[in-house]
């Protein structure tokens, strides 16, 4: 074995073609473009979904049902979450703040208590919507909801 004779390992030397650099390279001429057509010129960009002058999918499937432009969306919080909450860090004051740095809700969030679970303290709480389960619990108690 000697210089003469080295060669790099199998597969790791991937050559690209070079495209439209003369006959000699096999792909001179139309560069592998074709012959005329939108796709063989410069500048040629196809609009999305465009698909060569089919009706597009977006247009052939059927459009249905209505979206509420005006549409509120909450973040719901169960009773039983807020109760963990009450066990484990020992909050009994909650408004969305609080519940942001526990990680519960995003940061600007609507936050609506909603009534599953069972809670056993009194707690103070402010939020946007209450189910109508979540107020009575969290008032049998003692406690406030106050809506924000």
């Amino acid at each position: 074995m000697d210089l003469s004779n080295l060669k790099p390992a199998k597969g790791s030397v991937k050559k690209e073609k070079r495209i439209g650099r003369g006959q000699g390279s096999g792909h001179g001429g139309t560069s592998t473009r074709g012959h005329k057509g939108a796709k063989s010129r410069s500048g040629y960009s196809s609009k999305v979904g465009f698909e060569g002058g089919q009706m597009p999918l977006h247009r052939r499937l059927p459009k249905f049902g209505f979206k509420n432009i005006n549409r509120v969306e909450y973040s719901g919080i169960n009773i039983d979450v807020l109760q963990r909450l009450v066990e484990n860090k020992q909050i009994t004051s909650f408004d969305p703040e609080t519940l942001y740095k526990n990680g519960l809700i995003g940061k600007g969030d609507l936050l609506k208590i909603l009534g599953r679970g069972e809670l056993k303290v009194k707690i103070d709480v402010k939020a946007h919507a209450f189910s109508k389960t979540a107020k009575e619990a969290i008032e049998k108690l003692g406690g406030v909801a106050t809506k924000i």
